[in-house]
Parts: C-alpha cells; sequence; structure tokens
C-alpha cells in the first residue's frame, strides 16, 4: 500500500459538509479525552487492534489528534491524525453501515483543515486503502515509492484465545 500527499492549503471548505451532515443528525466533532475507551473500544470492534494502538496516541496529544462522527450518542466514524508519525492522517474508518452519506469526506477535511491550523503545509495518508475516495475528496496525490514505507516490519496481531 502506497502513501498519498495533501496539499493542505487546496482544502474543499469543511463548514458546508459539516452542516449537511448535521441537518441528518449527524455531528462530527472533536473526540474528548474522558472518551478515549469509549472509542478504542468501538474502534477495535468495528475494524483493527493496530488501529487502537495508533487511535489511542492520538488521543494522548494536546489538542486531541482524533474526530469522531456521532449520531444519536452513538459512534458512526473516527479519523485521526499524528498517530504512526507527525504530519499522517489516520487511521480513519466509517460504520460499513453509515457509508457513502459524506460522512468520510467530513471527518477527512475537518482533520485535515485541525493539521493547517496546527501549522502543517501537508499531510501524508500512509498506507492508504482507497486511493481513488483520497484523490476525489482532498486531491490526494500518490508519493512515488513509498510502498511499504514506515510499515516495513509490521508485527502480526497475536492469535485469538
Amino acid at each position: 500500500m502506497t502513501d498519498m500527499l495533501v496539499r493542505l492549503w487546496k482544502l474543499p471548505e469543511g463548514a458546508p459538509l459539516r452542516a449537511a451532515l448535521l441537518e441528518q443528525g449527524i455531528r462530527v466533532r472533536l473526540c474528548n479525552p474522558f472518551e478515549r475507551h469509549i472509542v478504542a473500544d468501538w474502534v477495535g470492534r468495528t475494524f483493527s487492534p493496530k488501529w487502537v494502538s495508533e487511535c489511542k496516541v492520538a488521543m494522548g496529544h494536546q489538542p486531541v489528534g482524533c474526530f469522531i462522527a456521532t449520531q444519536e450518542k452513538r459512534i458512526i466514524g473516527f479519523v485521526c491524525y499524528d498517530a504512526t508519525a507527525r504530519g499522517f492522517i489516520g487511521p480513519m474508518g466509517v460504520d460499513p453501515e453509515a457509508r457513502q452519506g459524506g460522512i468520510g469526506k467530513a471527518m477527512l477535511v475537518t482533520a485535515l483543515e485541525q493539521m493547517r491550523a496546527l501549522g502543517y503545509a501537508y499531510a501524508v495518508i500512509g498506507g492508504v486503502g482507497p486511493a481513488e475516495f483520497y484523490s476525489r475528496c482532498v486531491g490526494a496525490t500518490v508519493i512515488e515509492d513509498s510502498s511499504p514505507g514506515i510499515y516495513e516490519d509490521i508485527l502480526p496481531d497475536p492469535p485469538k484465545p
């Protein structure tokens, strides 16, 4: 899986994306530090144990480096930045039952706006799965010769008991 680069000065506006979701009862917001265990549990059940680790790292920053999407006080998506490495965005995921409604794009743009506000000019999306999504949503471009990059020697998850 390759890495991609995002120019943070060329982002679409996040406010209209969040407003459209809010009309559907979906809120994109910064995660509160006291919600770390709730978000980590949801990420582990919905996605990956490795993503739990990254989520916990992002939640340990000041300001917190994790945004969530909620609907009726239920998590339906998350995105982290500065987790695996400074300047990296991800992991990111939307509940499979809530996809295709703009939640992923709104969360992505919101987190990238925060990175821009913190002084970053670029963001790296590491180990990209859906490259077309990132290209379409934020104009991300492939970084040549970036696979496997920093993900070269990943330890496997332990076997389940």
